[in-house]
């Protein structure tokens, strides 16, 4: 039988526990206490039917795993064969997935199915046409902590199938020094230094600079392993590579559009944050068609 985690995109791991649970809150918020009482009343329980999640646009694919999880739980005889899997780019009208079962449950499952397919997919589309924009240069698109409360794990999933990278996932992963923390501290020194002395050796250090004054204030303490270019526009983005050397890994964020992001990727930074990845993302176009 065909299961979530086979649908998943090889390279971007997605734990089977974050999708069981994001499913059951989806359906427990859509089922209330007596369920889909439309269906329960209109469909006798005998009834079967055959679907197909069909793209009604083009893009990338992503959320198949949680649309097949929903399924599921709804009914153990959901028969679902899937004709691509997350990560794939389809053509509009291209069908996903064929799904044949208990009517009641495919009904049901339709609507937190198509949620979690037209979110996840909008995002990895959005990511793929940044990342397409930078292709023949080094540097990575990443994603931000800007994400949807509750969906971090799967919209963070959907970036690396759209082609992009993952920045922090939350704020135990990496310290993160920005100008708040900076103002807080007394300077840019004493932070990293407080920062360097509380760090265990797996743990990186970056710092949010706003000025190339900032930027060799870092680089002379000699404690940070990355630096985020914060607001730069391309000329001091150059700048900002020249004056490293290839001594930190440099990150630009601030102003990284669809418009923009070509030219940063030519000055040579190592990344470049984008919360519109997450934030912004538009809705993919998707539908559950019954086949009478």
């Amino acid at each position: 039988m065909i299961t979530p985690t086979s649908l998943l995109h090889p390279d971007a791991f997605l734990s089977p526990l974050a999708i069981n649970a994001v499913v059951q809150r989806a359906l427990d918020e859509d089922l209330g206490r007596a369920g889909d009482i439309t269906s329960l009343a209109t469909i006798p329980e005998a009834t079967r039917a055959q679907a197909i999640l069909v793209a009604r646009q083009p893009g990338v694919i992503a959320g198949l795993p949680l649309a097949l999880a929903t399924l599921q739980k709804l009914s153990p005889d959901v028969e679902v064969r899937a004709h691509v899997r997350d990560a794939t780019r389809v053509a509009r009208g291209q069908h996903v997935l064929a799904i044949s079962g208990p009517a009641r449950a495919i009904l049901t499952a339709e609507r937190t199915a198509l949620n979690f397919v037209g979110r996840l997919s909008g995002v990895a589309t959005l990511t793929a046409d940044y990342v397409a924009r930078t292709e023949g240069t080094r540097m990575r698109i990443c994603c931000t902590r800007k994400t949807t409360p509750g969906l971090r794990a799967l919209e963070k999933y959907a970036v690396r199938c759209g082609g992009g990278f993952n920045h922090r996932f939350g704020l135990d992963d990496a310290i993160l020094i920005k100008d708040n923390h900076i103002a807080v501290a007394g300077g840019v020194r004493p932070a990293l230094e407080r920062a360097r002395v509380h760090a265990g050796h797996l743990i990186k250090i970056e710092i949010e600079v706003d000025t190339l004054a900032q930027l060799r204030e870092v680089l002379d303490a000699g404690l940070a392993d990355a630096v985020l270019l914060d607001n730069m526009d391309v000329a001091m983005l150059r700048e900002a590579v020249r004056i490293n050397e290839g001594r930190l890994k440099l990150e630009a964020s601030g102003g990284v559009t669809l418009d923009s992001i070509a030219a940063i990727a030519a000055t040579g930074v190592d990344y470049a944050s984008a919360g519109a990845l997450t934030h912004s993302a538009p809705n993919f176009d998707c539908a559950l068609d019954i086949e009478a």
